[in-house]
Formats: C-alpha cells, sequence, structure tokens
C-alpha cells in the first residue's frame, strides 16, 4: 500500500529549505528585509543557530572544488589533504570574523567628571583582507577623542575590540576606517572624533608591481576635529608614525 501521504512519510522527507545550501537561505534572509551583504558588510542579524558551521561545510565543499581546478593533488598531497577545511574555517572564524559575529559587547560609562580634553587612543595593531584580491591588509590606528560632558567612556581594550570586528572583514582601508569611525560616534557621542590608519597591502608586496616599501596613511575626521585646523594638528603632532 503507499504510505507517501501519511504523516510519518511526510515528517521524514526534508523539506525544500533544510535541502538548499545554507548560503542561500541565509541571502534570502537579507533579500526579505531589503538589506545589502556587501563584503564588508556584517550579516550576523541574519544568521541562525548551526547556519555557521553549516556555511563552514559549504565553503570547504567549493575550496576542494578550486583546489582541483588548479590542478593541486590533495588526495595524495599530504599538505593539502585539509587545506579546504582549514581555509573555509579560517575566513569565517578569524580573517572574516566581522562579518558573521554580533557587535562585541561594550560597557558604557557616564562622563562623570565632564572631560573635555584631547584623548588619543593607540597604535591599534589591526589586520584585513584587501576585497579586491583577499590579500592581507596589516596595518595600526590611533582613534582621537573629545569628549563631552554627555559623552559615554568606554574601556581602553574595547576600542581594539570594535577596531579588530570592522576590520575583519574584506575591506578597503578607507572604508574600513570610516565604518569605525561611524561605529564610535554612536557609541561614544563625542564633540569631535578621529581616526588614523597606516598599513601595508601586499596586493601590492605579494603581486603585482611587489612594492613592499609602500604604506598607506589615511584618516576621517568628525566633529571639532574637522572644524579646529589647531585640534587637527595637535592631534596629528602627537602622533608619531615613524616608530
Amino acid at each position: 500500500m503507499d504510505t507517501s501521504g501519511s504523516p510519518r512519510s511526510r515528517e521524514q522527507v526534508p523539506s525544500e529549505s533544510a535541502t538548499r545550501p545554507v548560503s542561500e537561505r541565509i541571502r534570502d534572509r537579507i533579500n526579505l528585509a531589503n538589506r545589502r551583504f556587501h563584503a564588508n558588510d556584517n550579516i550576523s542579524a541574519f544568521l541562525e543557530p548551526g547556519d555557521l558551521e553549516a556555511l563552514i561545510e559549504e565553503v570547504e565543499g567549493k575550496l576542494e572544488a578550486v583546489l582541483e581546478s588548479l590542478v593541486i593533488d590533495t588526495r595524495s598531497d599530504h599538505n593539502t589533504a585539509e587545506t579546504a577545511r582549514r581555509v573555509a574555517r579560517m575566513y569565517i572564524t578569524e580573517v572574516f570574523r566581522g562579518r558573521y559575529m554580533p557587535t562585541p559587547a561594550v560597557t558604557e560609562f557616564p562622563n562623570a567628571e565632564s572631560l573635555n580634553e584631547l584623548m588619543i587612543v593607540g597604535p591599534i595593531t589591526v589586520r584585513s583582507a584587501c576585497s579586491h584580491h583577499f590579500c592581507p591588509i596589516m596595518g595600526r590606528l590611533w582613534i582621537g577623542l573629545m569628549p563631552n560632558e554627555h559623552s559615554n567612556l568606554i574601556g581602553l581594550s574595547k576600542y581594539s575590540r570594535l577596531a579588530e570586528w570592522i576590520m575583519s572583514r574584506p575591506q578597503i582601508q578607507e572604508e574600513g576606517i570610516t565604518q569605525l569611525a561611524d561605529l564610535l560616534i554612536d557609541k561614544v557621542r563625542p564633540d569631535g572624533l578621529a581616526v588614523v590608519m597606516e598599513a601595508d597591502h601586499f596586493c601590492m608586496h605579494w603581486r603585482g608591481v611587489k612594492d613592499s616599501a609602500t604604506k598607506m596613511i589615511n584618516s576621517v575626521m568628525r566633529g571639532s576635529f574637522l572644524k579646529d585646523h589647531t585640534l587637527r594638528r595637535e592631534l596629528l603632532s602627537l602622533l608619531n608614525l615613524k616608530d
């Protein structure tokens, strides 16, 4: 007797959504919310329990295909036998962690003493990856703040955590520090904010012109740092970029 229509049989058949790749299901949630998912966007709000491990499995399979297309024998080469798995996990849990993990918890304290003098935090070591070639960007950044009586104060280590969260995504340097500036303005609400970054780009060191001496330095200035030239000069004079 045909029992394919029985409740028990229907329970045993995986739903269409469960058999689709997890990346498609995540993408559908993002599209339904009318949100973008660029390389340097955080998509943690659209992840469900188990998605990250499933995503690692999916990426591993696709990286295995890349290795095959590069004519690398991962079956007999002991050095590359687990490379696809290692790279998939590295991308999702380390190098691009800032895409998949929620904002780090940051405790904010009121500015009880009404501090309103220049504060500089740094240099903070940052690591990222160029979104053009996925080559490393290795550098350091400084954060300048002009708090006011309504500003929130956060612990020094939290600046490093927030910088790491922003930069652990495929980025270009200019957009990365702009994202960090926007985040800090929201968290601290200072009168002025400055972010200055200096970095080595391995898309230049490792490929292309192969120039290992060139660095990129750029800055984002907000509020009083943008309007007050004297304050901006004071900040830049205190940053020793030659060390």
